[in-house]
């Protein structure tokens, strides 16, 4: 027992110096704890037996929570249900006095508070290495011997060696059986510990950073204890935040990570999502992940770790290997509802034919316990025997649960070659992937997105953090262009800032939706922050500003708010400009009317026609803007997925209450429909305009309910067109197989779009990622209404808005990805001083390359152009970029440069091809 164990709180995430003024009181065997979230500090002190010297002596503790242990000021484990114990003196002085704290966090690996926080144990005891060894050595054989689908004779030998030790005793028994060794052939296992840990999730941000400091220490013990150990660990993020909390920690871990045993992996800020970040976005994740690594440890990562986001757009492939990373693995598509994945390992391929080589660990998970069990169901399991020799296990418990334990260790030294399960040795995951790599023979090939059948609530769950995050995208994006037109200096330290703001909030539970209400309300908060340090930097002013890569025509609000008709080439500032024609509402009808569009809506709201002028056609089947509801109870994981079982439950909203004109101007008519569930729609017509805008507010109450709004089209395709992160995804409007039936719900960003040879329609949004397409009829996925894990998710106020773009051809051609652009990036009102000249920073003369990104290098003042082809053409380009050059080339994703571009009369030509990205440095 100990001497003496105090306890002081609760109180919030202090620091160990804030925690050593507290108020201690004496703390008893069996007492609680709480509120959940809050901490408790203890004070511990020991005095070693006299039969104890020279022995290793542990502190068992057992708290039914989260918790460090703390030596000399310094974190040195966690301590939880997997890892109930740990050191504090290597060989023991009899007599001597141990003394330590512990930092207890009231909350479970899961967040939620599952049993009481009570103090169940606490106290010294003896470690027995003998003991131990024998144990281990006993119980690896025992598990092999019990284990399904061994060898019988193998199984036979096992039973007879391991009743005679039970007889006997004799620890030289056991010894012989592990002298039976695999044959010439076996299939190798190559295991590395992992602690999968969600950057937010079931608790909030701080908490992770405490997971981390838990399951980093624990870690770099065993590292110290088992020299032929490995531990991955990815997400540049967390790693920054020991060096900038912890600096012994840290130096600690650079340590490890300098003798190749504590592993950087993965090569991106956090682990995001990888179907809602913008493509910019996404390549920031590895612009900023792969710089961090490299300045702090002199390396790059080649393989991107990403187990557990929720499918992977068809652009990943390529944006890899523009980051230096060739390698990918994942577990989470085992998770797949309806479609296996057929390979374990393949040579994925982009839509662009850029390869990287794919594994997903047979054993299904990324936290296995590295039992005899899972060892075999490795082997078992991998569906690539005929190609491979190898696999993966990724094993620890993640999450808090910090990471391996001593008994996954010692049972994978056992199992090393041991027969009857596979060879196994321990390894780093660029071993494992070089050994992948010189295997023989051909691999399958998957090409396009890994569209994840299942979590596909994702796409809309938490509206208003999706909201802000594509506002924030498009600021960050504008105030990197306005900073280069501006000129002086760069605000480099800040944009660096904002956008690492923003890429925290796109980690995969995050932007999601499928975090607690505590990360979601600090969401909102920090993406507030974000989008208004991004406006700051845009600044506000008189003169109308083009932020995007295509010229408009179109209806702006002047900062008086004030209607002006603007005329502005890309990336440029604008003019203001007489219309051409002009907007009209008949209002006995509810037609709304201009040169492109006559749009006719009914008094319930629908809207009942839709002509496109250009080719007298109607875009509508039946009436459009159908707002739609569902019940949405699925069967698990609430926020995370919809269910099929939803589409048997569609039902309309009730019709408008009321409606009433609330602009008619020759520039601009509204048209305001009140409807049930606190939503009210303004239609709006501008002059020009070649959509249809339904801006919408809603007070949303609903719980366990879907909103979608419907739109049948008169349109007849096999595959409907979406757009992904840099490119576009094209996907069955029918149900003909069962890979087609599970695509009932997919992602998409600004549009969708349905095509018919000459004609087609496209919806455009400007906060919102679900889509759905069956037939004809296209619609959007506006609300869900979830109670688990956030039973507020939400609940109130949304403000949200979409159209309608009918159009002669096809979407190409006819420019709906420059017209969602424009949707989504209204003209910007800056100063002129900010303006030295009235044409384009820099622009492009092909349709199908689009110049998305304007910035300023990381490492120098060289002008950073990201484009990419969007279309899937080929061709060569002419870029052209006002300001001063002496040379531009070609660069990757992280700006090293590459090969000289030629230049011709002050423009730089770019030869492309089908949705390729490319970055140009200027300088």
């Amino acid at each position: 027992p100990l001497d003496a164990l105090l306890v002081a709180g609760p109180v919030g995430r202090i620091s160990y110096e804030e925690a050593q003024g507290l108020d201690y009181r004496p703390a008893e065997l069996g007492e609680r704890f709480g509120p959940l979230f809050a901490t408790y500090w203890f004070r511990g002190a020991a005095t070693v037996p006299a039969g104890w010297a020279g022995r290793r002596v542990d502190l068992v503790w057992d708290s039914a929570s989260e918790a460090t242990l703390w030596l000399e000021g310094q974190p040195v484990q966690g301590l939880n249900r997997h890892h109930p114990d740990a050191p504090l003196a290597a060989a023991a002085v009899p007599g001597r006095q141990l003394t330590f704290d512990v930092e207890l966090a009231c909350n479970g690996m899961f967040g939620k508070q599952d049993a009481a926080f009570e103090l169940r144990r606490a106290e010294l005891a003896a470690f027995d290495p003998d003991a131990w060894r024998l144990y281990f050595d006993f119980e690896t054989l025992r598990a092999l011997e019990a284990a399904d689908g061994v060898e019988p004779s193998l199984a036979g030998q096992l039973r007879a060696g391991l009743e005679q030790f039970c007889d006997d005793g004799d620890a030289g028994v056991l010894a012989r059986l592990y002298e039976h060794v695999n044959g010439s052939h076996a299939h190798e296992v190559s295991a590395i510990g992992h602690a999968h840990i969600d950057t937010a999730w079931l608790w909030p941000l701080a908490e992770s950073y405490r997971k981390a400091v838990r399951t980093f220490t624990t870690q770099l013990r065993y590292l110290d204890e088992y020299p032929d150990y490995r531990f991955a660990c990815s997400q540049a993020v967390q790693y920054a935040w020991i060096e900038e909390r912890d600096p012994l920690l840290w130096e600690r871990l650079r340590s490890k990570v300098s003798e190749g045993r504590f592993v950087p992996v993965g090569g991106s800020w956090v682990e995001p999502d990888c179907n809602l970040p913008s493509g910019e976005a996404l390549l920031r994740h590895f612009l900023y992940g792969q710089r961090f690594f490299e300045s702090r440890f002199g390396r790059r990562c080649t393989d991107f770790w990403s187990p557990d986001a929720f499918g992977y757009n068809g652009q990943l492939p390529q944006l890899l290997q523009q980051v230096g990373i060739s390698r990918f693995l994942t577990q989470k598509l085992s998770w797949n509802r309806f479609n296996r994945p057929e390979h374990h390992t393949f040579t994925w391929q982009g839509v662009d034919g850029s390869e990287v080589l794919g594994h997903f660990p047979p054993a299904d998970t990324y936290s296995s316990d590295a039992t005899v069990p899972e060892l075999l169901k490795t082997v078992r399991e991998y569906k690539d025997h005929d190609r491979s020799g190898r696999s993966l296990l990724v094993f620890g418990y993640g999450d808090g649960g910090g990471g391996p334990t001593r008994a996954m260790l010692e049972t994978l030294r056992r199992a090393a070659d041991l027969q009857g399960v596979p060879r196994t040795h321990m390894t780093t995951s660029d071993e494992f992937f070089s050994g992948l790599e010189e295997e023989s023979g051909e691999r399958p090939v998957v090409v396009g997105e890994l569209y994840f059948e299942y979590h596909r609530g994702v796409y809309t769950t938490q509206a208003r953090t999706k909201r802000l995050n594509r506002r924030c995208e498009q600021a960050l994006h504008d105030a990197e262009f306005i900073s280069c037109l501006r000129g002086g200096e760069y605000p480099r330290a800040e944009l660096d800032r904002l956008w690492k703001g923003l890429l925290l909030n796109q980690f995969h539970d995050i932007l999601p939706g499928s975090s607690i209400r505590q990360v979601h309300e600090e969401s909102e908060r920090d993406l507030g922050a974000v989008l208004a340090g991004a406006e700051a930097l845009c600044g506000a002013g008189e003169t109308p500003l083009n932020t995007i890569g295509w010229p408009r025509r179109e209806v702006a609000t002047d900062p008086s708010g004030q209607l002006r008709f603007v005329e502005a080439p890309p990336y440029a500032a604008g003019t203001i400009v007489q219309p051409e024609g002009h907007v009209s509402i008949r209002q006995n009808s509810l037609v709304l009317e201009n040169e492109h569009l006559r749009a006719e809506l009914s008094p319930e709201g629908t809207l009942v026609g839709l002509v496109d002028k250009a080719s007298g056609r109607d875009a509508l089947a039946a009436p459009g803007n159908r707002l739609e509801l569902y019940d949405d109870d699925p069967v698990q994981f609430d926020a995370w997925d919809i269910d099929p079982a939803h589409l048997r439950t569609r039902r309309d909203v009730a019709p408008a209450s009321s409606h009433e004109v609330v602009t008619e101007s020759p520039l601009r008519v509204e048209l305001a429909f009140d409807r049930a569930h606190g939503i009210r729609q303004v239609v709006r017509l501008d002059a020009g305009s070649r959509r249809l805008e339904f801006r919408t507010t809603v007070d949303w109450r609903e719980r366990k309910t879907l909103l979608k709004v419907c739109f049948p089209l008169a349109v007849r395709a096999p595959t409907a067109t979406y757009e992904m992160p840099f490119g576009y995804a094209e996907r069955p409007t029918h149900y003909s197989t069962s890979w087609d039936r599970a695509r009932y719900e997919v992602p998409g960003h600004r549009f969708a779009d349905l095509s018919e040879h000459g004609f087609g329609v496209a919806l455009l949004t400007d906060s919102k990622y679900g889509y759905s397409c069956f037939g004809n009829e296209l619609r959007i996925s506006l609300l869900r209404s979830p109670v688990s894990p956030d039973p507020e998710a939400d609940q109130g106020a949304h403000e949200f808005a979409y159209a309608i773009l009918p159009h002669v051809g096809g979407w190409r051609e006819a420019g709906v990805l420059a017209e969602a652009h424009r949707f989504n990036a209204p003209l910007r009102w800056i100063g002129r001083a900010s303006v030295s000249q009235a044409q384009s920073l820099a622009s492009v003369d092909d349709a199908n390359l689009v110049l998305d990104t304007i910035k300023r290098a990381e490492d120098s003042d060289a002008l950073v152009l990201r484009l990419y082809e969007a279309h899937g053409a080929r061709g060569t380009a002419r870029l052209r970029v006002t300001a001063p050059f002496s040379s531009a080339r070609l660069a990757n994703g992280l700006e090293d440069a590459g090969d000289a571009l030629e230049t011709k009369d002050g423009e730089i030509l770019i030869q492309y091809r089908p949705h390729q990205l490319l970055t140009v440095k200027v300088a």
